[in-house]
């Protein structure tokens, strides 16, 4: 057996990052920039109100209050999106809208609030108009304008190659006017069961058969990581079947198999990827997981890395978590990937004993009083797949720790931040007769 620290390693070693490509600009969020970006002109391009007002010159407002209004002469009115054609004179104002051009010889913005306010409907544009209008509070100089260039100036870097498009990336460049975005691709990942006792979801069961869950789970983490999942299907425990559809997902960036990398009889996806590829390793010293086989086919010059994850459900869920996830962060170009490692008090005894490995318990973590406290999801066997719903965390037991007693403090990885919403009550069900 290899540590998980070595299996990460030579897995990390192996994938690289994708090419970009060009993506419309919705359809990118989650990926990772691969090209530097500056704005091409000042944002906002010119100076504009902050408020609905009047666009007054400040000097004409000195003085003014509740008591001793100042009153001044309506010209004409702008909307968003419209420039007033004229100015600003002295003891005039022009009545304005949110986002609105200021008008040349405006220095400030007296906000509806502190004044009469005569009339009663929005502009549809720019428009000429004779009233007047009392205002209540004196403007000083610059109040309520955003000035042009305040956000962004012209040939200003914006967004910085290596950066990952959130909401607030994806609306800078769209103020940029930009329509399309060069990121690096997401990875396709084929995702393929083995074993005869397997059923496809949907299909009658026979007694002796059950569901496939590692591929809907398994697929699910790809899809929520940011890759492509690509279901295989099942193929039976049989070199033929189990080479055809291993040579149909040589298409992808990575192939992920489930089940058949332990030592049964019927384990055979070590037997078919020594023959049709290269294997790096096949034990890791953890548990769940220890039947975990990694190495790589070659397809038409390119290299397939191949993650052979166990058959038991929690195993290949938590194998996929620590080794395919980090895989495909960085094929998408993510350098961000560790999750969030804190200490928790032990609320319960957890067993480690016997054969030297690192133990990964489902747990879950929850806040009290400025600690966090870690209690277990329930029974810890590798095919119960809803130690898995009921968890946030994991637990990092080292090998050479045989247990831990209530009170003592652990290592855990945070899954989700969530303290039970996702859940609803935040605990697993109470066990039935």
């Amino acid at each position: 057996m290899i540590t998980v620290d070595e299996a990460l390693e030579r897995i990390l070693s192996y994938v690289d990052v994708l090419e970009p490509e060009e993506k419309p600009l919705l359809e990118a969020l989650g990926q990772v920039l691969a090209e530097d970006v500056s704005s091409g002109f000042d944002i906002p391009p010119l100076d504009n109100t902050a408020m609905d007002g009047y666009a007054v010159r400040a000097e004409d407002t000195r003085g003014a209050s509740p008591d001793s209004p100042v009153q001044l002469r309506v010209t004409g009115e702008v909307a968003a999106g419209y420039v007033f054609e004229g100015a600003v004179a002295a003891g005039a104002t022009v009545r304005i809208m949110t986002g609105a051009p200021v008008p040349a010889g405006a220095d400030a913005i007296v906000p509806f609030e502190e004044t009469d306010e005569p009339f009663h409907k929005a502009p549809e544009r720019s428009q000429q108009v004779d009233a007047t209008v009392r205002v209540f509070k004196e403007a000083h100089l610059g109040a309520n304008i955003r000035r042009a260039g305040e956000d962004l100036r012209r040939g200003q870097p914006v967004v910085q190659k290596g950066r990952v498009l959130r909401p607030s990336e994806t609306g800078v460049l769209a103020s940029l006017g930009r329509a399309t975005v060069k990121v690096v691709r997401r990875p396709q990942v084929a995702i393929l069961s083995t074993g005869d006792e397997l059923v496809e979801a949907g299909q009658p069961r026979p007694p002796a058969k059950i569901y496939d869950a590692n591929a809907y789970s398994v697929g699910a983490q790809v899809q929520r990581y940011g890759g492509v999942p690509r279901l295989l299907g099942i193929a039976k425990d049989t070199v033929d079947a189990l080479t055809a559809k291993i040579n149909e997902g040589l298409e992808a960036d990575m192939l992920v198999t489930s089940a058949g990398v332990s030592r049964g009889d019927y384990d055979i996806v070590k037997e078919v990827l020594a023959r049709e590829g290269d294997i790096d390793f096949w034990t890791v010293a953890m548990k769940p997981g220890k039947p975990l086989a990694f190495g790589c086919f070659r397809k038409d010059g390119r290299r397939v890395p191949h993650i052979g994850l166990p058959g038991n459900p929690v195993s290949s869920m938590v194998t996929f978590e620590l080794f395919g996830r980090p895989a495909l962060m960085k094929m998408m170009g993510k350098t961000d990937w560790q999750r969030p490692l804190l200490r928790a008090v032990a609320e319960e005894r957890i067993v480690n004993r016997g054969d030297a490995r690192r133990f990964y318990a489902r747990c879950i973590v929850r806040e009290r009083d400025g600690r966090y406290y870690a209690s277990l999801t329930g029974p810890q066997g590798s095919g119960m797949l809803t130690s898995m719903v009921y968890a946030n965390a994991l637990t990092v037991i080292p090998p050479e720790v045989d247990e831990i007693q209530p009170g003592e403090e652990i290592d855990v990885i945070m899954l989700d931040w969530s303290h039970g919403e996702e859940w609803g009550t935040g605990s697993p069900p109470e066990a039935g007769p």
